[in-house]
């Protein structure tokens, strides 16, 4: 290939630099309207368990065990803080995943709301056998 007497520097002028993300395309407006209501349920899911635990703490009456209605409280929360915290970044990877044709990425956010919640409920259950 004839460069016109300029140094290219080894590089071919196809060679795109390592630097640039892959190339995207723009998604299918289903896929990313698909998304966009995975992230929605994500925030739903993170405002309800927000309001349980302000209902837990506010309006339950005080158990046996004291403390325990701001620990259950602030458990709900505290997942909250996470889901919602890691909503929009799996909102991001997923999107991009689908404008590239990539696999859709695994998350570790589901399971960790799953465990979340059965916590939770483990201690809400113990908390209401034992009064």
């Amino acid at each position: 290939m004839d460069t016109g007497g300029m140094d290219t520097g080894g590089m071919d002028r196809t060679e795109e630099p390592a630097t640039e993300e892959p190339a995207t395309e723009e998604p299918d407006y289903r896929f990313t309207l698909a998304n966009e209501r995975t992230f929605l349920a994500w925030i739903r899911t993170a405002l309800g368990l927000v309001a349980a635990g302000v209902a837990v703490r506010q309006l339950i009456p005080r158990f046996a065990v004291p403390g325990a209605r701001t620990a259950l409280a602030l458990a709900c929360i505290a997942l909250a803080i996470v889901l919602a915290g890691a909503s929009y970044p799996r909102w991001r990877q997923v999107q991009l995943a689908i404008a590239r044709g990539e696999p859709i990425p695994r998350s570790w956010v589901m399971p960790l709301v799953a465990a979340g919640v059965v916590v939770i409920a483990a201690l809400a259950a113990f908390l209401v056998v034992r009064g």
